[in-house]
C-alpha cells in the first residue's frame, strides 16, 4: 500500500534524485549538488512544505513542494503548489492525486483558502489531471513574469 510523507532532512538522498529529473524535464541541466542545497535550505528553513508518496516497498516515487503564498484582497493564506512529480516508471498508480490530495489536506489544517498552481499549455498530463482533481482553469487573468 502506497502512503504519503512529509519530507524531512532525513529523506534528502532519495528526493534531490526525483527532483533533479524533475528539473531535467523542465530543460534544465542535472545539477544534484544544487538541487541538495536548495532542498535542503527549503527544509531547514521551513519555506516549503514537501510531500513524498511512497510505493509498496518504501522507496520515494513522487513529490510536491508546495511554498506559502498570501492574498491581500482576500486577507489569507494561499499555497502555492509549484511543483508535482511522479517518476515517469510509476506514473498510472494514483500517486500524483495522493500528493494533491495531501496538498490540499494540508492546505485545509493550515487555513489556506486554496492551492494555486500553474503548468505549461503543452503538459497535456498536467492539464487532464488537475481539473479531474478539482482544480479550475482561469481564463480571466493574464499572468505576466519579468527576470532579473
Amino acid at each position: 500500500m502506497s502512503n504519503i510523507k512529509r519530507a524531512s532532512i532525513s529523506d534528502l538522498d532519495e528526493l534531490v534524485g526525483l527532483f533533479d529529473q524533475y528539473r531535467i524535464f523542465y530543460q534544465k541541466e542535472t545539477n544534484l549538488s544544487g538541487a541538495y542545497q536548495f532542498l535542503k535550505e527549503r527544509i531547514e528553513k521551513n519555506e516549503s512544505t514537501i510531500f513524498l508518496v511512497m510505493d509498496d516497498v518504501g522507496k520515494a516515487r513522487g513529490f510536491t513542494q508546495l511554498y506559502p503564498y498570501f492574498s491581500s484582497t482576500r486577507m489569507s493564506r494561499l499555497l502555492l503548489l509549484n511543483d508535482l512529480y511522479v517518476d515517469p516508471n510509476f506514473r498510472g498508480k494514483g500517486y500524483s492525486k495522493m500528493l494533491i490530495q495531501a496538498a490540499k489536506e494540508y492546505a485545509i489544517e493550515n487555513q489556506s483558502v486554496g492551492l494555486l498552481l500553474e503548468t505549461a499549455k503543452s503538459n497535456e498530463i498536467g492539464n487532464n489531471l488537475y481539473p479531474s482533481v478539482g482544480f479550475e482553469l482561469d481564463n480571466d487573468h493574464n499572468y505576466y513574469f519579468w527576470t532579473a
